[in-house]
């Protein structure tokens, strides 16, 4: 008798992992799970549906949340290396998040959980760290979380603190003010791009792009006329900051994304010298992974406020990110939605890899949390008249239960990191025998 999936864990994963990638390109596909089997930490990252089907019916979602007040716009493919270095308006590097493909109005517990359980991973990853200063390092992570979204001031919409190398301190600071040294538009501009007669070009010769065919680029020329349009910053007043002088298409780009259409256009800079190019990238959006895990009537509210998934990915910057990209916007072309921001010359990850002291992890831990819930209060202020609404119904969940809540983060953390590798064993097992 043929045997019944029910809560066969090892078919369960390899069929959402099947169902999942199921419209990419068998080489692309290919890639990604190759990509994937590099380890546990790197299988979480490219598997995010997997949380979304094993969490968001969770009911310990209650305990410290699960109400409108406690919703906000949530990274929803939250770990460390979703935070990094970007530029902000003033030309510095800033550390915050940077991906919102995923990103959605949900509970902020979802956030919290996740980048929880990446933290463990990473730890595991890189062999430095015991079991109890990883334990340590969680609930640091959930403390600073929490007295981040307590402090709330009524000036808070207004007055954004800021993780440049000036106002921060120790590691981040270090490292903040590395990328500044060591990284900036000119450099960006010559991995990717070339100069002939004063005029610049994308570089064939770099295995991440490869030539369009003059169809496809005329064809993605004419959509990028329109984008402008979707841009709310006030660089679409100036026509010229959106010439494009060349597009190509983008390869082997992230992990769980790995499959999605991508392009980059290289634009005109704020003059004629070709040394302020600037170079935007063009992505493929779809729906989140939680949409799969909504009832009908929920998916019916999230298709009337979202329609438009690339809208949504703006929407979700603008709310969560410090300084949101200038070049912010979307397009529509060949029936699907692209979002499209600019490449960031500072565009860095913490390398978490070189912690290698106990205070250091506990330093990048607390910085971690303390990072998220300003995110999520920021997100809020958006979301909400009453501008303190999400930290204050937190606040009063939080009250004489603060230990409570940093056991269920440190549990849920260690616990589904030890799911996730067991997943990732059965995940092996499947591709090693194709």
């Amino acid at each position: 008798m043929k045997k019944l999936l029910l809560h066969n864990r090892d078919r369960k994963v390899m069929l959402e992992l099947d169902l999942k990638n199921r419209e990419i390109s068998k080489g692309d596909r290919h890639q990604k799970f190759d990509r994937m089997s590099s380890s546990p930490y790197v299988f979480f990252r490219g598997s995010n549906h997997l949380f979304w089907e094993d969490f968001y019916n969770d009911w310990r979602i209650n305990f410290f949340g699960g109400s409108k007040e406690t919703m906000t716009w949530i990274n929803g493919d939250a770990h460390i290396y979703n935070y990094g270095a970007y530029a902000n308006h003033d030309g510095q590097a800033i550390f915050c998040m940077d991906d919102f493909d995923d990103s959605i109005i949900a509970d902020y517990q979802f956030d919290l959980w996740r980048m929880a359980v990446s933290i463990v991973l990473d730890c595991r990853e890189h062999k430095v760290f015991k079991r109890n200063l990883i334990r340590k390092a969680v609930r640091s992570f959930a403390k600073a979380y929490r007295e981040q979204m307590r402090s709330h001031q009524d000036d808070d919409p207004y007055n954004e603190k800021h993780l440049t190398a000036k106002s921060s301190k120790g590691l981040m600071k270090k490292f903040l003010k590395n990328v500044e040294r060591k990284k900036h538009r000119l450099k960006m501009l010559n991995k990717w791009t070339y100069q002939e007669d004063g005029d610049r070009r994308f570089d064939l010769a770099n295995p991440k792009v490869k030539a369009v065919d003059e169809k496809t680029y005329q064809s993605l020329e004419r959509a990028l006329k329109k984008y402008r349009k979707t841009v709310s910053s006030g660089l679409a007043k100036d026509a010229t900051r959106f010439e494009v002088k060349d597009i190509v298409c983008r390869l082997s780009a992230g992990t769980g994304s790995l499959g999605a259409e991508r392009y980059y256009a290289l634009l005109e800079g704020d003059s004629d010298v070709a040394e302020d190019d600037v170079i935007i990238d063009i992505k493929e959006q779809g729906k989140p992974p939680l949409y799969d895990h909504m009832n009908s009537k929920e998916q019916q509210e999230f298709d009337s406020l979202f329609p438009n998934p690339a809208e949504r990915h703006a929407h979700a910057f603008k709310a969560l990110a410090e300084h949101p990209d200038q070049y912010l916007g979307w397009i529509k072309w060949k029936g699907k939605f692209f979002s499209v921001k600019e490449r960031s010359p500072f565009k860095a990850d913490f390398p978490t890899e070189k912690l290698k002291k106990s205070e250091e992890l506990l330093f990048m831990s607390k910085i971690w949390g303390d990072v998220l819930a300003s995110r999520h209060k920021r997100a809020s202020y958006v979301l909400n008249d009453q501008a303190h609404e999400m930290p204050e119904a937190f606040s009063a969940l939080i009250e004489g239960r603060e230990d409570d809540f940093d056991d269920l983060v440190v549990s849920i953390a260690f616990r589904y990191a030890d799911c996730v590798e067991q997943d990732y064993n059965y995940f092996l097992d499947a591709i090693g025998s194709d």
